[in-house]
């Protein structure tokens, strides 16, 4: 199989999870790298063996030859580099959020089908070990019927985390803390209860200066009935303090909790236990002074690339992610 060829946008915090993953698949090739900030972009590449860079996605579209961009900019930005990239007749994978607006996902949907080209989603989450487990209890039903489910968000976020960065806590590049904390666990709270159709929420701004919520709660109804209790917070002191999702069913309670998702803390499911030889191995992207959600780029890229040659299915696409988008729409309209 002739390898894969990938260029990422982006060289931030996860843009650099992004060029270290790539780097390290064996079935991928990093081919270019991009950035409107050249020393970083330079420094980057001579790290990386001198990978081609590139300040402008333009010129990199045009002259390098490539397979796949992978999107990792500021979240203002995923549409219009996504289009850009579309347009160029390049596969696309975008890290979440998707992008900031149902207009604007709509948007990257249009321009890749136009031009004949695939839109992914970065939902790494997917693959971590409780979540697989969950999954699969839900989907044979041994839960029974679903009553409701509560998912907290309690992470901590210094000023400087905001103060170090040109569009964090920015409204029209960050959009808000369910973009950036948040959009996971909807995303699997989505996948698994159906759509968001009524949400009642309050959001404030605590302690923090920035122009989004550092705190947020919203009482959510999903297509399936299931009701819902949403917790969000970046105002936790000095470390991250939990990232959880607790199910309560007819037949079974579980509690997927540590800090991102990445243990079952809790799992009362009739006639069906947890299996004896799980083992929870998924660890937290750490950024230095802070650390997000679970760092299972390697497994996300490395399922993409067999569902891209093998025409498998797995890797969350744009018709499916828009629908976390909407998801977050509806519950800050409902403030």
């Amino acid at each position: 199989m002739e390898k894969l060829r990938f260029a990422v946008v982006g060289c931030g915090s996860i843009g650099k999870r992004h060029i270290a993953v790539l780097d390290a698949e064996p079935d991928a090739v990093l081919a270019a790298i991009c950035d409107i900030d050249e020393a970083k972009v330079k420094e980057l590449s001579e790290l990386y063996g001198g990978v081609p860079y590139f300040t402008d996605i333009h010129k990199m579209l045009n002259e390098v030859e490539l397979d796949f961009v992978n999107i990792a900019a500021p979240h203002g930005l995923h549409a219009s580099l996504s289009i850009e990239a579309a347009k160029a007749g390049k596969h696309i994978l975008v890290e979440k959020p998707m992008a900031l607006s149902i207009k604007d996902c709509n948007a990257m949907i249009a321009a890749a089908k136009e031009n004949n080209v695939k839109l992914f989603v970065v939902k790494q989450n997917r693959f971590n070990a409780p979540i697989k487990l969950v999954k699969q209890a839900l989907d044979l039903g041994k839960l029974g019927k679903l009553f409701m489910v509560q998912c907290n968000v309690m992470w901590n976020r210094h000023q400087e985390y905001y103060d170090l960065s040109e569009w964090r806590g920015k409204l029209s590049l960050e959009g808000g803390a369910l973009h950036t904390q948040v959009s996971h666990f909807i995303d699997l709270l989505i996948w698994w209860f159906g759509d968001v159709v009524e949400a009642k929420t309050m959001i404030d701004t605590k302690n923090h200066q920035i122009e989004i919520e550092d705190c947020g709660i919203s009482a959510i109804r999903f297509s399936s009935g299931v009701m819902a209790s949403l917790f969000w917070t970046t105002c936790v002191y000095n470390q991250n303090l939990e990232g959880s999702i607790s199910i309560i069913g007819e037949k079974g309670t579980i509690k997927i909790g540590g800090k991102y998702l990445n243990k079952i803390e809790f799992w009362d499911v009739q006639s069906y236990p947890m299996p004896e030889e799980t083992t929870f191995e998924d660890l937290p992207n750490n950024y230095g002074k802070y650390q997000g959600t679970s760092s299972n780029h390697d497994k996300l890229i490395h399922s993409l690339i067999e569902q891209f040659t093998t025409n498998r299915k797995g890797v969350v696409e744009g018709d499916e992610a828009i629908k976390t988008i909407s998801a977050i729409e509806t519950i800050y309209q409902n403030v």
